[in-house]
């Protein structure tokens, strides 16, 4: 069954290749920033490339809409991770658009029906067509009736089927991944395996719309006593795995500049409430909408800001967020010392770099920046430089501030929008400094010593039983010293079934390649 799993394995990825090499994705790549290796299959790639006319970006997208709605969503997932991918790619991705035909009604009122046990006629009294489909569900706009009267609705369901071919291109990307940690240099500081399981467990998030609930409903509670900013209220009596039903927004989307002009309100002012709003997020909370577009965002009628769609979210601990808000507030005050120190104190670079020569390479990334004009200034060329820094100081990646980092692109750009003359650093000023102020004053030494002593207490609590652990531990290390470590005659079968299994693999995998590069070929 390996040996199968490894051809279906190979099949589908070379297919994937061939679709982007058809497609003319390769077309820009220089051979000679490539190792030895990779120059062959790049040539190969390069022959079998559909001449057209169309933007690379262009390219990129019809090709990853042309694999289906797993490698959209890779795609989408990739354009967060410019450590990864480079900042080139990353903008290529960004034109990629999550939207697929919608599946018909009747699928959908009986995925409905499925999910609560009951004709729909029963939970809604108006469900209508999809107004928006993507590659993991559609949305419908319905009507309830309860307590406070009717009231309309939108009504999210799951794709059918959908879970089935995210599992299987999961495993070819695990495989990929394996791959690529096992025969890339850069793979140790890129870590491919960890990239493809945060997505396995943002998506299995995702097509869980209880756990996209509790999280709407949890950023709802941290942003209810903010004035700018709110959440749509989760219809739980309605709300199931597959069928997510929330209060629908009748407001102004921020994509239509022109409507929220005609409306009468401050575009700029609009600007600094999202960017500010974002930051709140991210550092008084913790917790962060992680796709934060204008498509995202509309202004109601009573000018607040609404988000929607939390299937993807990113938090960040407390040393996080201390690292954040001192990062940031060190390139708006210019004190790079501080930024090099905040970095070696969090651990973010090896011990064996000095901070004077990481001091020297934060300051070539922030004097470029403060020396341009507000509206010059562009978070997407900070990190740029700042990811290009990060490979030479072999700093490990950090997949939450990496969302978050290109989440604060995203806002930017969405800010910018409202605002092309938008200073980001004087926006970001207040909010930084507050929670500096609040969380490293003498309040938060205060409230870190109260959870310094928590930790104590609870240390003193188990230290019997780990203790009694350690003994244990310690008696069977000198039994295996005076016996010998010897592995048991099951294990060494194990280990020789695998190699073997592997041998035949390897060998099996070379034959694959071989008749997929001659069909492609030939195709052409």
């Amino acid at each position: 069954m390996a040996f199968f799993g490894t051809v279906g394995h190979l099949w589908r990825l070379a297919r994937a290749g061939y679709v982007l090499a058809r497609e003319g994705v390769f077309a820009n790549i220089d051979p000679v920033s490539l190792p030895p290796a990779a120059r062959l299959p790049l040539a190969l790639a390069r022959l079998i490339e559909r001449r057209v006319d169309a933007p690379r970006p262009a390219r990129l997208a019809v090709a990853i809409s042309r694999l289906g709605p797993s490698y959209v969503k890779l795609g989408q997932f990739l354009a967060t991770r410019p450590d990864v991918v480079g900042p080139s790619v990353v903008r290529d991705l960004e034109a990629l658009q999550d939207r697929m035909a919608p599946f018909p009604q009747a699928i959908a009122e009986a995925q409905v029906a499925a999910a609560f046990g009951r004709p729909v006629h029963e939970i809604y009294t108006y469900f209508g067509p999809a107004v928006a489909a993507a590659s993991i569900a559609q949305v419908h706009r319905a009507r309830v009736r309860d307590g406070d009267g009717e009231r309309d609705v939108a009504v999210k369901i799951l794709r059918p089927g959908v879970q089935v071919r995210f599992a299987r291109d999961l495993d070819d990307m695990y495989a990929a991944a394996r791959f690529a940690a096992r025969y890339f240099r850069d793979a140790d500081r890129l870590r491919p395996v960890e990239v493809v399981e945060t997505l396995e467990r943002s998506v299995r998030m995702e097509m869980d719309f209880r756990l996209e609930a509790a999280a709407a409903s949890e950023f709802a509670e941290n942003v209810v006593d903010d004035p700018e900013f709110r959440i749509p209220s989760i219809d739980w009596d309605r709300t199931a795995k597959e069928v997510l039903t929330l209060e629908w927004i009748d407001g102004i989307p921020l994509t239509d500049l022109a409507a929220l002009e005609r409306a009468g309100h401050d575009l700029p002012r609009l600007g600094r409430i999202v960017i500010q709003s974002f930051l709140n997020h991210a550092l008084r909370d913790g917790f962060f909408h992680a796709d934060m577009h204008q498509g995202n965002l509309f202004l109601d009628a009573t000018g607040r800001l609404v988000a929607v769609d939390f299937g993807i979210t990113g938090r960040l601990g407390l040393k996080e967020r201390r690292f954040l808000a001192e990062i940031l507030y060190g390139f708006i005050t210019r004190n790079y010392r501080r930024v090099a120190e905040v970095h070696f104190e969090a651990g973010y670079v090896p011990e064996t770099f000095s901070i004077d020569d990481f001091s020297q390479a934060v300051r070539a990334i922030g004097e470029p920046i403060h020396s341009r004009t507000a509206d010059q200034i562009s978070m997407a060329k900070l990190l740029t430089l700042l990811f290009e820094i990060t490979a030479i100081f072999e700093m490990k990646t950090r997949t939450e501030l990496v969302m978050l980092q290109k989440t604060m692109v995203v806002v930017e750009g969405v800010g910018r929008t409202l605002d092309p003359k938008l200073d980001l650093w004087s926006t970001a000023e207040p909010v930084v400094r507050s929670w500096i102020e609040e969380n490293l004053g003498p309040r938060g030494k205060i409230e870190d010593f109260g959870r310094n002593l928590s930790t104590i207490a609870r240390f003193a609590n188990e230290l019997p039983n780990v203790l009694l652990r350690g003994e244990r531990l310690v008696e069977r290390f000198e039994r295996m010293a005076s016996d010998g470590f010897e592995l048991s005659g099951r294990t060494v079968e194990r280990i020789g079934r695998a190699e073997a299994q592997r041998a035949r693999s390897g060998h099996a995998a070379l034959w694959v390649i071989a008749v997929l590069l001659a069909i492609g070929l030939w195709l052409r």
